[in-house]
C-alpha cells in the first residue's frame, strides 16, 4: 500500500520582491483549487526565524511528509529550509523549491502573467515532490591536510592561515622563489610602506613553519579524487644547487652566460646560476638548464669548480611526489596586460616607454638603478614623466573590456614617488575617471593632486611618438574639450591585469570554470566568492580577478578560513542526489564516462560494469542526458519526476491550444 502524500506549501512574500509582482492571495486560491494539498501558508519572510518555524510547526501539527517552499532559488536557502525540515524530523530531501522569484517576479512586470507562472511552477514541484524518496547523505573519509598552488601573497596568506590553524599544508610555487609580483614593488599604496618590509617576514615564516611543506620549482601535474580526498601528482624540477649553498655569489662571478633578468622586467642582466632577488626564500641560489651552456651533456662547469661548499649538483634531477589533500587552494596570481600589443603607444619601439612594474624596479632600492629614476635611452634622470591610465583596460573594442582596479592608484603611487625623489620635475597623469575604491584611497590621491601637485588631465592619449631625445605626447583633454600635445622625457604606461599562465594551466587541471577573460569563476559572486564549482577547490587573490593587496590579502584568509571547514572534519556529507545505475539494461558503451566532467564514472573490468565513484559525482545529469539506453537515473531526479513536473507546466498550455 502506497504512503499517503500529506504535502505542504509555503510561499513566500520576499517583502515586495515577490508580492510586488505576484499576487500571492490569488495563487493560493488557485493551488487549492488544482491541488489536494494538506496545508497551504504565506508568509512574509521564510527565510527568517518566524517562517522556518511556521514550516517546523506545520509538518507536526499537520502531519506533513512532503514540503514544497515557493520563495527564491535553490542557491540562495535550499539548505535553510532543508536544516528547517531535517529539525522537524522530515528527510530534509522530501523537499522542493520552487523559484518564484529569480524565475518570476524579477523578470515579469504584468502581474497576471507573473502570477499565473508562479501558480505553475508551484505545482510542477507539487508533482515532483510526490515522487521524491527519502535519502540519506553520503559520508566520505576528509585528509586533514591541505594543498596551496601559488606562492605570491594571496598563497603565502592562505597557507600560514591554515598551519597556523594546527593543519598541514604543502605551498607549490613555480619559480625558485616565493613572494610573487608583491616582491617586485618598491612601495604599497596608500601608505607608502615598504613592499619588502611587509612582506619578507611572511615569507621567512612560511620556510620556518614546522606545518608548512614548501616546495619551489615545483608544479601540478595531475589532480584526482574529490573533497577530502584530491590525489594529486607534482613534478618538483631540480634546481642544481642545494640547500648547501651559502651565498657567497663565487658561481656567479665565473658564469660566462649573461640574459634578461626577469625579476627587474629586463633592465638588468643576471647569469645562469642565480637568485631571484636578494630576500628570496629559499635562500639559495639556481640554476636556469634554458639557459645554461648546457647540462645533460654537461658543456660548462666553472660554478661548481668554484663552489667550496660542493652545492652546485649537476646530477640532480626532477621527481614526482604524490600526496593526497583534503582540500586546494588555487592562488595562482596575474600577469600584467602585454602592452607590446598596443602598437599607438609605441613600447618596444621608443626606448623611454616603459611599464608600471619597469618602473616599480627603477624605484626600488634593490633594483637596476638603486631606486635612482634612470631613462633606460641615456641614463639621464628625466625632468618630466607622463603617467597613463587604462592601458589597455576599459577597452572592449580592441583590449580588455573591464576595469583593471589598481592602475588608478599604483599611477598616482608612481607620480608621488617620482616627486618625492624629485622635487622640482613635472609629473602628469592621463586618466579617464580616478577610481579609488579603497580604505583611505581618495585621501592618497588629493594628496597627489592637491599637495604634491601632480596634475591629472582627464582625457586619452592617442599616440606616442618619438621626437629627437624626448616623447611627444598627442591626446585630448576632455573637460577642456581640446587636444593636448605636450613633450616629456619618459612615459610610464599603467596596464591591467589578466590571468597568469598558472591559472589558465590549474584551470585546466582542476577542470574549474573561468570566465570570458580566463578569470576562474566564483561558485557564486556574492555568497561564495572564494569557492568554485567544484566542491573542496578555493581560489584566493587575483587567480578570480583583478585586486589590490589589501584585498587580496582578506580573500585569502576567507579561502584558508573555507579549507579549515573542510580540514576541521574527519569526515564529511555529500549530498546523496547523485547519478545510479541500472545495470540490467546498461549496453556498456561507455558514452557516460566519456562525458562526465568530473571523472566519476569508470568501467570496472574485473565486473564488467559501468560503476559510479559516489563521491566524486556532482549530481548535473551529463551522464542521463547521454546515455542511449536510458539506464542512468539521478535519484530524486528521475524520468518519472521531471517528466510529471513538465507536464503540470505545460497542462494549461493544451488546454489553451
Amino acid at each position: 500500500m502506497s504512503e499517503e502524500k500529506r504535502i505542504g506549501v509555503f510561499i513566500c512574500r520576499c517583502g515586495r520582491n515577490i508580492a510586488h509582482t505576484v499576487d500571492i492571495d490569488k495563487a493560493i486560491e488557485e493551488i487549492k483549487k488544482k491541488h489536494d494539498v494538506a496545508f497551504i501558508e504565506e508568509n512574509m519572510y521564510m527565510c527568517s526565524d518566524p517562517g522556518q518555524n511556521l514550516l517546523k510547526e506545520a509538518i507536526h501539527s499537520k502531519d506533513l511528509n512532503r514540503v514544497v517552499v515557493a520563495a527564491c532559488s535553490r542557491d540562495m536557502h535550499e539548505p535553510t529550509f532543508m536544516s528547517a525540515t531535517k529539525e522537524a524530523d522530515l528527510n530534509p530531501y522530501l523537499l522542493e523549491m520552487a523559484n518564484i522569484r529569480e524565475q518570476v517576479s524579477w523578470v515579469h512586470e504584468n502581474k497576471e502573467d507573473a502570477t499565473n507562472k508562479a501558480v505553475k511552477i508551484i505545482e510542477s514541484a507539487i508533482e515532483r515532490v510526490k515522487m521524491n524518496t527519502p535519502l540519506t547523505a553520503l559520508e566520505i573519509p576528509v585528509t586533514q591536510k591541505a594543498l596551496v598552488i601559488g606562492g605570491g601573497i594571496a598563497g603565502i596568506q592562505s597557507a600560514l592561515d591554515i598551519a597556523d590553524s594546527g593543519y598541514d599544508v604543502t605551498l607549490i610555487e613555480k619559480a625558485s622563489s616565493i613572494g610573487g609580483h608583491m616582491s617586485q614593488l618598491a612601495e604599497t599604496f596608500p601608505t607608502l610602506d615598504c613592499s619588502q618590509c611587509i612582506l619578507t617576514p611572511k615569507m621567512v615564516a612560511v620556510s620556518h613553519h614546522p606545518k608548512i611543506e614548501l616546495l619551489t620549482c615545483a608544479e601540478v601535474e595531475v589532480v584526482d579524487g574529490f573533497v577530502g580526498n584530491f590525489k594529486v601528482r607534482i613534478r618538483k624540477n631540480p634546481r642544481y644547487v642545494t640547500e648547501m649553498c651559502n651565498m657567497c655569489n663565487d658561481c656567479v662571478e665565473v658564469c660566462p652566460v649573461v640574459v634578461h633578468d626577469e625579476y627587474n622586467m629586463g633592465l638588468s642582466p643576471r647569469k645562469a646560476i642565480y637568485i631571484a632577488f636578494p630576500q628570496a626564500v629559499p635562500a639559495y641560489y639556481v640554476i636556469d638548464p634554458k639557459t645554461c651552456l648546457g647540462i645533460d651533456p654537461l658543456i660548462c662547469s666553472k660554478c661548481a669548480e668554484v663552489c667550496e661548499q660542493d652545492a652546485v649538483d649537476f646530477d640532480m634531477r626532477g621527481e614526482i611526489m604524490e600526496d593526497t589533500f583534503g582540500a586546494i587552494i588555487v592562488a595562482t596570481g596575474y600577469e600584467p596586460y602585454p602592452i607590446e600589443s598596443i602598437g599607438e603607444y609605441g613600447y618596444g619601439l621608443i626606448p623611454d616607454v616603459i611599464s608600471g612594474l619597469e618602473f616599480e624596479r627603477l624605484l626600488s632600492a634593490n633594483g637596476p638603478t638603486a631606486g635612482v629614476i634612470r631613462r633606460p635611452s641615456d641614463g639621464k634622470e628625466p625632468e618630466t614623466v607622463v603617467f597613463i591610465h587604462c592601458t589597455g583596460s576599459r577597452d572592449p573594442a580592441k583590449h580588455l573590456p573591464y576595469c583593471s582596479k589598481i592602475c588608478c592608484m599604483y599611477a598616482t603611487k608612481h607620480a608621488l614617488q617620482f616627486k618625492h625623489l624629485n622635487h622640482n620635475a613635472t609629473a602628469i597623469n592621463f586618466y579617464i575617471d580616478v577610481r579609488t575604491a579603497g580604505k583611505d584611497y581618495e585621501e592618497f590621491y588629493k594628496r597627489a593632486a592637491e599637495e604634491e601637485r601632480v596634475i591629472y588631465i582627464r582625457g586619452k592619449v592617442s599616440e606616442l611618438l618619438q621626437d629627437g631625445n624626448r616623447i611627444l605626447i598627442r591626446g585630448v583633454n576632455t573637460i577642456a574639450g581640446e587636444g593636448v600635445e605636450l613633450h616629456a622625457d619618459m612615459v610610464v604606461l599603467a596596464n591591467g591585469l589578466i590571468p597568469s599562465e598558472g591559472t589558465k594551466e590549474i584551470s585546466s587541471i582542476l577542470k574549474l570554470s573561468c570566465d570570458s577573460i580566463g578569470f576562474i569563476k566564483e561558485a557564486h559572486p556574492k555568497l561564495k566568492p572564494v569557492e568554485t564549482a567544484i566542491s573542496g577547490v578555493f581560489v584566493a587573490g587575483t587567480a578570480s580577478g583583478p585586486k589590490d593587496i589589501p584585498e587580496t590579502v582578506s580573500n585569502a584568509s576567507a579561502a584558508a578560513a573555507k579549507a579549515i571547514t573542510i580540514l576541521s572534519h574527519k569526515t564529511l556529507e555529500r549530498p546523496p542526489q547523485i547519478a545510479e545505475i541500472e545495470q540490467t539494461t546498461c549496453g556498456k558503451c561507455h558514452t557516460c564516462i566519456h562525458v562526465c566532467p568530473y571523472g566519476a564514472i569508470y568501467y570496472d573490468s574485473t565486473s564488467n560494469k559501468v560503476l559510479i565513484r559516489e563521491a566524486l559525482c556532482e549530481g548535473c545529469g551529463s551522464c542521463a542526458a547521454a546515455c542511449p539506453s536510458g539506464s542512468i537515473e539521478l535519484k530524486n531526479s528521475t524520468y518519472r519526476s521531471i517528466s510529471a513536473s513538465i507536464k503540470a507546466l505545460l497542462k494549461g498550455e493544451e488546454m489553451a491550444q
